[in-house]
């Protein structure tokens, strides 16, 4: 960082938002809740909104254009957004310069050029390596898990295959393809009933914040399930229904990453679905969780150990279930960019550990500009 007669310079961050996913609207809320933590007199925050098509928009003010055409967001008690149009931003292009900062380039010429990128982007096209690779290509510094960490991640057979193979607990479960399921649903079904068993859940393999997650509590239910998982991905994932209490720890760090106290979640209906994540605030969440220390201890190592696994940077968020009977501890899911509002357990498990979250953001700004330097 430069300095001159005004004192240190700004670190300039380009806080990337949107996308393409049907995520989208979590990621506006999480850019709102980073946008307010960073603190100003330390960061400059470029804001960098990415429409449903894909549009970039800079300048302007995009995150009001995202919001405005999101039924999530009202932007103020009686205020007309019926005319507000994606106008209201600039598309705009990432450009690389080699030996300077990357810039992001608007139409009416003005260049705002930014030291390091925050991606609060979740789910395909932003969570699963494919905006990583493009700010890799460009040179650019970022927040987060590199292209692989992220890639295999997201892909919820990937890792789950990757966490056995690092002898790491997981939930029984099976892989099925939309063309399998598609040409012989009734295999697929004997398939599932014989190796899973029901209750169990359907997951498209890509996708986050439990979008397109069916439980289904017998055979009759299993059709609409896999359909909906359908829409959402070619590939599906069928989890045995494990009976007792979720569990998620933060993960923090890049090569010596550091874990959370233990959050616990107690959904108001069968389980954490989109509406108690994002919504209706409905589910009760405990910070601390109340547990053991030794089975604490135990489950943040698990937790220290899916990271490195998967060989992540700067966040994760893990999940897990204790299975009731047994109390055996599984590894549900390991998200690279968990959701950062305001009721997120990401923030909040940090906030509890004694991390408040302007802390927090500055902290995974500068692992992110370290993984960089590593790389270079």
């Amino acid at each position: 960082m430069t300095h001159d007669d005004r004192g240190p310079r700004k670190l300039r961050i380009g806080l990337l938002f949107g996308g393409r996913s049907a995520e989208h609207d979590v990621s506006l809320r999480s850019a709102l809740t980073i946008m307010d933590a960073l603190d100003p007199d330390k960061f400059e925050v470029t804001p960098v909104g990415i429409t449903r098509a894909g549009e970039w928009l800079s300048g302007g003010d995009p995150m009001r254009a995202l919001t405005s055409a999101s039924p999530m967001f009202h932007l103020g008690k009686g205020e007309d957004t019926s005319t507000e149009t994606l106008d209201a931003g600039a598309t705009s292009a990432l450009v690389a310069r080699a030996g300077s900062a990357a810039s992001m380039s608007v139409p009416s010429g003005v260049t705002e050029a930014v030291d390091i990128v925050f991606p609060a982007l979740h789910g395909p096209m932003g969570e699963d390596g494919t905006v990583q690779g493009m700010l890799e290509l460009a040179g650019v510094p970022y927040v987060g898990s590199g292209v692989l960490g992220s890639a295999v991640a997201m892909d919820k057979a990937v890792a789950k295959t990757i966490l056995e193979g690092a002898g790491l607990p997981q939930i029984p479960w099976r892989l099925v393809t939309r063309r399998t399921w598609r040409s012989d649903p009734a295999g697929v079904t004997n398939g599932i009933t014989d190796t899973v068993g029901f209750p169990c859940f359907v997951k498209p393999a890509n996708m986050g914040s439990s979008v397109g997650i069916s439980k289904v509590h017998g055979v009759e239910e299993l059709a609409a399930a896999m359909d909906l998982a359908a829409t959402h991905d070619r590939r599906i994932v069928i989890e045995q229904g494990i009976i007792g209490r979720e569990i998620e720890i933060a993960v923090l760090g890049n090569d010596e990453p550091i874990a959370s106290v233990a959050g616990e979640i107690r959904p108001e209906g069968e389980y954490y679905d989109y509406n108690a994540k994002y919504m209706d605030d409905t589910a009760e969440l405990i910070i601390p969780a109340p547990m053991d220390p030794e089975l604490l201890a135990h489950m943040q190592d698990l937790a220290v150990g899916a990271f490195k696994a998967l060989d992540l940077a700067g966040l994760a968020r893990v999940d897990f279930f204790i299975e009731r009977e047994t109390d055996r501890v599984f590894i549900n899911e390991v998200n690279t960019l968990p959701g950062f509002t305001s009721i997120s357990m990401y923030p909040m498990l940090w906030e509890a550990s004694g991390l408040p979250i302007g802390e927090l953001v500055e902290r995974l700004v500068r692992l992110g500009l370290e993984r960089h330097a590593e790389r270079a």
